[in-house]
């Protein structure tokens, strides 16, 4: 039997998003493909408007295309139930947004075990990959602080921990390093490719960053709804 042929993590075939708009509709995705491999990071670089978000939501399971196709591995995922996919966002799929999104009143730690807990981890086992994934991130010393407690570069890490806990296999990020200052975006920056190298992960960045996409795999950006390779 001939070995298995290896299949990007994501692969998005053909895809269509359409919004209703007056008496019509406004396609901002026209046919869009895009594949991702493991361990390969990806910087989505386009101005607003363009279909950005629309991209990562609809890669992200949370927008079902009006056409085409989304396959996170080789399971394809437009003709699945809310439930299903909502399985599949919980054990594949890892999101770091802007804002770190941490919930106020748990500590560091606390705010990477729910996630794992939800999925059904027993407490001890989530906290030891807690305890392991935020020391890997420097942050060892900080497990106990809740978010007030905590600067906006180590309020990201624990985000980007909290992403990665339940072992995805893609993880996508909305601006990661917006809201931090140059140095501290420099290093948050490693840190999420240190992670997404160690874990072989498949990443798609959107940034406005230039340096940074710079340092990535590849860049593509949107134009007429058709995802396009840039230089």
């Amino acid at each position: 039997m001939a070995p298995a042929q290896p299949r990007p993590t994501l692969h998005l075939s053909k895809v269509e998003r359409r919004y209703p708009q007056g008496q019509g509709f406004l396609e901002v995705l026209r046919g869009a493909d895009l594949a991702i491999w493991p361990g390969e990071i990806v910087a989505l670089v386009a101005p607003s408007g363009t279909g950005k978000s629309t991209l990562l939501h609809v890669a992200g399971l949370l927008e079902k295309p009006d056409g085409g196709e989304v396959f996170v591995g080789s399971q394809p995922t437009a003709s699945m139930g809310d439930q299903e996919r909502t399985r599949l966002r919980r054990e594949d799929l890892g999101f770091v947004y802007q804002f770190h999104h941490l919930l106020p009143e748990f500590s560091a730690l606390e705010n990477v075990v729910i996630p794992q807990l939800i999925r059904g981890l027993p407490k001890g086992e989530a906290e030891e990959r807690a305890k392991q994934i935020l020391a890997f991130l420097g942050l060892g010393k900080r497990l106990d602080h809740r978010p007030a407690e905590l600067s906006g570069g180590e309020q990201q890490r624990v985000a980007i921990a909290r992403a990665v806990a339940n072992a995805p296999r893609l993880l996508l990020a909305d601006e990661p390093t917006g809201n931090l200052d140059p140095n501290t975006a420099d290093r948050v920056f490693q840190t999420l490719v240190s992670i997404v190298r160690a874990s072989k992960l498949a990443a798609l960045i959107a940034t406005h960053n230039m340096e940074l996409a710079a340092r990535m795999d590849r860049r593509v950006t949107i134009r007429d709804g058709l995802v396009v390779q840039l230089p």
